[in-house]
């Protein structure tokens, strides 16, 4: 069995070993490294193609490169890196940042092992994962820069609702008889006319203006 990789970045040693061994009895993750830091995480991207991984599960306060910062770093080089952060801020402020910097989930470090493995799957299945606290925040808080006048084409339209739903892209592709090459145009085409960075912030669109609806 093919396992997708997980780098978990934590500046707490013990902490990370034990967050580690955890990830690596899911049947289908295992861990390539820990890091301390952002700064250590981009030394070992930038140093071998094969220390990149499928998801980094991202601490957010840590010395020399917080977990905002890393992570918007990620999201601007390496856009098929999902970061997910588990942290033990929960203030709103923080989460709002994380996930503005780019991140596709957000969980606390007090979450029970069966919710960080349905997560990890939600990621690399769907592209996102979302507790009800969280979609409940941004549906609050996060208002986003793109025009309430927006306009799209009956396909974008499509595709925006079932992106909301627990499709994977490629299935989208097969629902929409079209090309995952098609539908990941769609995908850029719509995060850069929202201006949003990924899935999430995509799905928040839809819900907010009714495109899609809970």
């Amino acid at each position: 069995m093919i396992k997708h990789s997980v780098v978990i970045v934590d500046d707490h040693t013990l902490l990370s070993q034990a967050i580690a061994g955890m990830v690596n009895t899911f049947d289908k993750f295992k861990v390539l490294y820990t890091c301390k830091n952002g700064q250590e995480l981009i030394d070992k991207f930038s140093a071998s193609p094969k220390y990149i991984p499928d998801v980094v599960l991202m601490d957010i306060n840590m010395p020399i490169m917080n977990g905002i910062e890393t992570t918007e770093w990620i999201t601007k080089n390496h856009t098929s890196v999902h970061v997910m952060a588990l942290s033990v801020e929960d203030d709103n402020s923080t989460v709002l940042k994380m996930l503005k910097a780019g991140a596709i989930g957000y969980l606390l470090k007090d979450t029970e092992k069966v919710v960080l493995e349905k997560a990890l799957l939600e990621i690399v299945e769907n592209g996102f994962f979302h507790t009800k606290s969280v979609t409940n925040l941004l549906m609050r808080s996060l208002t986003g820069n793109a025009s309430e006048e927006q306009t799209f084409k009956d396909r974008e339209l499509t595709f925006m609702k079932l992106a909301c739903t627990e499709l994977t892209y490629k299935e989208i592709a097969e629902k929409m008889f079209l090309s995952p090459k098609t539908i990941d145009g769609y995908r850029d085409v719509l995060f850069s006319k929202l201006n949003v960075r990924n899935r999430v912030g995509l799905v928040m669109y839809a819900i907010k203006n009714k495109i899609y609806t809970i």
